[in-house]
């Protein structure tokens, strides 16, 4: 069973995450969501705490293992500053940890080393698609290949830092198998 109370470390890191989130994104918040820009020198210094980092495994270069517990009181925390500070800190694991988890070693080596670094990089996952129901087993965004290359048609929505990410993961079927 799992447990709820945090580790030493976890609680160290929760700690450290709320003394940033109110000394840091809280007081910018306001001003932030008024000018309807994202502060990227908190970004900055919230990507400092090194929370992708910590939760890669140290054999592909980060601090420790993946955890879903600490992620969410990570999360938390974050939130309590400023959700939109929070996802753009956070949205970059959704691109690190898929690589870290499935990807081949030569993907990981290329893709990773990025995201172990002490500079802030946008990064993200398209998953969801427009509309009121949304299957991730049944996605409409189709991925074919033509020759060397792979073609991806279709529409994704809610993608956080889209705009400015240097790296994009897209959830897609594959044309021939069906599979996602």
């Amino acid at each position: 069973m799992a447990s709820f109370t945090p580790t030493e470390e976890q609680q160290l890191l929760i700690d450290t995450i709320r003394r940033y989130a109110s000394s840091n994104i809280r007081p910018a918040a306001h001003a932030a969501d008024e000018t309807e820009t994202l502060p990227q020198d908190i970004v900055q210094t919230g990507w400092e705490i090194g929370l992708v980092p910590s939760a890669m495994p140290e054999a592909l270069g980060g601090l420790g293992e993946m955890s879903a517990i600490t992620g969410v009181l990570a999360a938390e925390e974050l939130a309590y500053g400023d959700l939109s500070v929070a996802l753009a800190l956070l949205a970059p694991a959704t691109f690190a940890y898929p690589v870290a988890l499935y990807g081949t070693a030569e993907q990981r080596e290329r893709y990773l080393a990025p995201f172990l670094d002490e500079s802030f990089t946008p990064a993200s996952a398209a998953l969801l698609e427009p509309g009121v129901f949304f299957d991730p087993h049944e996605l409409k965004t189709i991925a074919s290949t033509q020759g060397d290359q792979v073609v991806l048609n279709g529409v994704k929505a809610y993608v956080p830092l889209a705009d400015t990410a240097s790296h994009l993961l897209v959830y897609a079927r594959d044309a021939e198998s069906g599979r996602t």
